[in-house]
C-alpha cells in the first residue's frame, strides 16, 4: 500500500502548483486514467470477444486497485505512521470523508455536502449515459431478432454488435458484455436473420429495460465509500462508457467502409 500512497503523493505534488489543495484529488483521477490506459488492450480484446477471459480480466484487475484506494483513505495510520493523505481535500471536503460524515458537518447543503452532491451529479450523468446506451443496444438486438442476427441493408449486410452497459456496486465494477454480430454475407448482399419467438423478444425488451438501471447502483457505492474512492469510481465508470462508445464507433465505421467497398465491387461487375 505504501507504494500506492507514494505514487499518489508524487502525482499530487506535481499538480499542486496548479490545483493547490485539490491536487491530490486530481492525482487520483490521473492515477485512474493511467490504470485504464494500461487495461485498454484487454478492454479491446473483450469488446471483440476474443476470449471469455478477456472480458473478466479488466474487472478483476481493478478490484485490488479499488481496495487499495479504499484502504488508503480509510486508515488513520499506514505502516505505523499517520496517514498524510487524510489531510488532503477536494475543495472543502477531506478525501477520507464519507457522505454521512459530510451531512453531520453542515448538512446536505453545507460546504462538504455540496462537494458530495457535485460528485453524485456526475455519477448520475454517467449512469444515465450508460443506461441510454444499454437500452439502445437492447433495442438493436431485439430488432435484429436475437444476438448475432444480421439485418439486410441495401448494398450489404450489416452486422449487429451489441455492448451491454456495466454496473458498479459495492466497490466491484462489472464491465460491459459483448454479443458479436454476424459478418457480411456474400454476393447476394443479404444477411441471415435469426428469428425469435414473440415471448423471447418480449423477455429481451424487459431485460434490456432493467439491466441499464443497475448503472445507478454506483450512486449507492459513492455514498458509502470515502470521497477518494468515489472519485476513482466515477472516473473509471466514465472511462468504461466512453471507451465502449469509441470502440463501437470505430467498429461501425469499419463496417460502413467495408460495405461501401463491397457495393463498389458489385457495381463494377
Amino acid at each position: 500500500m505504501s507504494v500506492f500512497i507514494d505514487l499518489v503523493a508524487v502525482l499530487g505534488r506535481l499538480l499542486e502548483p496548479v490545483l493547490a489543495e485539490s491536487a491530490t484529488a486530481a492525482a487520483i483521477v490521473l492515477f485512474t486514467v493511467l490504470v485504464r490506459l494500461a487495461l485498454h488492450p484487454l478492454s479491446r480484446a473483450a469488446f471483440r470477444g476474443a476470449t471469455p477471459v478477456a472480458g473478466i480480466l479488466p474487472v478483476l484487475l481493478q478490484l485490488p486497485v479499488f481496495f487499495l484506494m479504499y484502504r488508503a483513505f480509510s486508515s488513520a495510520e499506514i505502516g505505523g505512521t499517520a496517514n498524510e493523505l487524510l489531510g488532503h481535500r477536494l475543495f472543502a471536503a477531506p478525501l477520507g470523508d464519507r457522505w454521512g460524515e459530510a451531512l453531520g458537518e453542515g448538512g446536505l447543503f453545507g460546504e462538504r455536502g455540496l462537494v458530495f452532491l457535485g460528485l453524485f451529479a456526475v455519477v448520475a450523468v454517467v449512469a444515465a449515459w450508460s443506461a441510454a446506451r444499454g437500452r439502445k443496444a437492447a433495442a438493436v438486438m431485439a430488432a435484429a431478432g436475437g444476438a448475432g442476427g444480421g439485418i439486410a441493408k441495401p448494398g450489404g449486410a450489416k452486422s449487429a454488435g451489441i455492448v451491454a452497459g456495466g454496473a458498479k456496486a459495492g466497490g466491484a465494477k462489472t464491465g460491459g458484455a459483448k454479443a458479436g454480430g454476424a459478418k457480411h454475407s456474400g454476393a447476394g448482399g443479404a444477411g441471415a436473420v435469426a428469428s425469435l419467438t414473440a415471448e423471447q423478444q418480449e423477455l429481451m425488451r424487459k431485460v434490456g429495460g432493467v439491466l441499464p438501471l443497475l448503472s445507478f447502483g454506483t450512486l449507492i457505492t459513492a455514498a458509502l465509500v470515502p470521497l477518494a474512492a468515489g472519485l476513482y469510481l466515477v472516473t473509471t465508470t466514465a472511462w468504461s462508457v466512453a471507451e465502449r462508445a469509441w470502440l463501437q464507433y470505430r467498429k461501425d465505421r469499419a463496417e460502413r467502409a467495408e460495405g461501401a467497398v463491397s457495393g463498389a465491387e458489385r457495381s463494377a461487375m
